[in-house]
């Protein structure tokens, strides 16, 4: 049985799959990629070259979020039957591992007990664009440092056992949590200014080219130009956030497990994802990871 294995689905978010493919394909072997090119993009295609491409129709629809994760489950829980662990998510997320524990994140998963679910601490990684002017050019960590508490984005995305995932990735229905303090979840939304206006962009146009309300889509409300708000106001308000003398997750991890509980009666179990007023440096072993 093989390792592990990286699944997404994207579409034209050229910038952000250029990173997951820098850290996932690099890390896994291309092999081991599964995409998704939702429109059969063909740029898609071919900075995905190499990987396992599923090209599916671009026709707007409604329900669109809740349709591709009735997707995304299928195929993972295919994959668990040829690997020990699965990666599931968002092409803007990147579970990375502490370089303090190493570089090789396939190593370090092939360490781990199978039949579990994993869930990295999220971090977003934040752009202060007035202390961070350097353009990316290649790696994201390095020209940005600068990273918010996301309980939002701590997601139980290592899949070694059968589960049903909720919508958005947020949830399984799995009683218990395992939250390695080796590993993170990386949101890059917010990681480049002019790369979030280009993005935003193209999401606001889809559901404008769809025409749904944010319930018949099935999608965050960021999706939709109403919510999306004043893009540089947005940014500079990252630096109003509290910065922190050190980078100590550990209080962040304990919050997690100490706020263990069902969801409902869903099946789902959660844990609570307050919004976190601070803000931290990422140490500088971080810089070059993705």
């Amino acid at each position: 049985m093989q390792t592990v294995a990286a699944v997404t689905m994207v579409r034209e978010d050229i910038f952000f799959l250029k990173a997951w493919l820098r850290h996932y394909a690099d890390q896994f072997g291309r092999e081991n990629c599964y995409i998704i090119n939702h429109g059969r993009g063909e740029e898609v295609a071919d900075f995905a070259a190499g990987c396992n491409v599923i090209g599916l129709p671009g026709d707007p629809h409604k329900n669109f979020d809740m349709k591709r994760w009735r997707l995304l489950n299928g195929i993972v829980e295919g994959l668990r039957a040829y690997y020990k662990y699965v990666v599931v998510g968002d092409v803007d997320e990147l579970v990375v591992l502490d370089p303090k524990e190493g570089d090789d994140l396939t190593a370090w998963i092939a360490a781990q007990r199978g039949k579990r679910i994993l869930t990295p601490l999220g971090l977003e990684v934040i752009h202060r664009i007035d202390l961070e002017p350097e353009p990316i050019k290649d790696r994201i960590l390095g020209p940005r440092m600068h990273v918010r508490p996301a309980p939002h984005y701590s997601k139980p995305c290592l899949v070694s056992y059968g589960t049903k995932i909720a919508r958005g990735g947020h949830f399984t229905q799995y009683e218990k949590l395992h939250t390695p303090d080796a590993l993170y979840l990386l949101h890059l939304k917010f990681c480049d200014f002019d790369t979030y206006c280009t993005t935003m962009d193209q999401r606001n146009a889809v559901t404008e080219e769809i025409g749904a309300s944010v319930r018949e889509a099935s999608i965050g409300r960021h999706w939709f130009a109403e919510a999306r708000g004043e893009d540089r106001a947005t940014f500079e308000a990252f630096a109003d956030l509290e910065m922190q003398d050190d980078f100590n997750p550990e209080p962040l991890r304990r919050m997690t497990h100490r706020t263990w509980e069902p969801r409902g009666d869903t099946g789902y179990w959660n844990f609570d994802r307050p919004d976190y007023p601070t803000q931290h440096r990422l140490p500088d072993r971080f810089a070059g990871v993705v």
